[in-house]
């Protein structure tokens, strides 16, 4: 599975070259795209087209490939494969047959754009939203209480629609980091609320053309009062189950706010691992 550049030629790395000179078969979402790369580093190699329509077919083939003693490489056309990108069904059927699936990292739009977010902490990767209003609108809600930033990747025939439906579902104040064109020659990055998010693209044509990353920051931690008795029913929870099944128990249970009481099972967490810090301040080991 090896990585390849998301827009700068020279983002490739020594050894994604070295693999894909040395492997039988590169497969490729799009042969011509991948032929520039390899042109472009001169690398002669067998190209073979895998891509979302033909994936569960391709899997087969790989398969049969490796099994006749050839190595294999898979390529998408910009990135790491598997990642919002054909290549997860294929790594199931190699892995199910018995082979090896080797990652070959490199770059990734979803790394690139939370590096230079300022986002901090967990984050979940929501990857392309549905294309039809409703459908993008009905996924949103489902993101709409998780407590942390939310990585979503968009086309430029639809970003002023996503951006809209963010604001609306998630709440206007949410600020929102736009990446655009990321390692390209006219790559943007700009930070805003979502709010103003679609003034900002429509201000300007060219701040609508090419691929997004956006990067929702999460949403303002809820301020409103947890009662003591909802505190006993999660510390009870939390003392025989994972933290999110506790908390959306606790939830249901008192009627308490889950942003709330997932904040606090967090802190309760940090402070039980600090206090068994200073208890043991060598780790527990001799």
């Amino acid at each position: 599975m090896v990585a390849t550049p998301i827009g700068n030629l020279a983002d490739v790395t020594l050894r994604a070259l070295e693999v894909l000179r040395a492997v039988d078969v590169v497969c490729a979402e799009d042969t011509r795209t991948t032929a520039k790369l390899l042109r472009h580093h001169g690398v002669d190699a067998r190209l073979k087209a895998v891509h979302a329509h033909n994936e569960a077919r391709a899997a087969a083939e790989l398969t049969a490939l490796l099994g006749a003693g050839q190595d294999v490489a898979l390529v998408t056309d910009a990135g790491t494969p598997g990642i919002s990108d054909p290549g997860a069904l294929i790594v199931a059927a190699v892995r199910a047959a018995g082979f090896d699936a080797v990652p070959i990292p490199g770059a990734s739009a979803l790394a690139a754009a939370l590096s230079v977010s300022g986002v901090q902490g967990p984050f979940a990767f929501i990857g392309f939203l549905p294309a039809k209003a409703a459908a993008r609108r009905e996924t949103l809600t489902g993101w709409r209480d998780f407590p942390h930033a939310l990585v979503v990747y968009e086309a430029p025939h639809r970003i002023l629609d996503c951006v809209a439906d963010l604001a609306l579902v998630l709440g206007p104040e949410r600020r929102v980091v736009i990446g655009r064109e990321l390692t390209k020659m006219f790559e943007s990055v700009h930070e805003c609320a979502l709010g103003e998010a679609v003034a900002w693209l429509a201000a300007d044509p060219d701040r609508r053309r090419g691929e997004f990353v956006l990067v929702v920051a999460a949403a303002a931690p809820s301020r409103e009062p947890v009662s003591a008795e909802a505190r006993r029913v999660l510390a009870a929870l939390l003392a025989e189950l994972p933290l999110k099944s506790a908390v959306r128990l606790a939830a249901g249970i008192t009627g308490a706010p889950r942003n709330a009481l997932y904040a606090l099972a967090l802190e309760d967490r940090e402070e039980g691992r600090s206090g068994r810090r200073e208890a043991d301040p060598g780790g527990g080991r001799s």
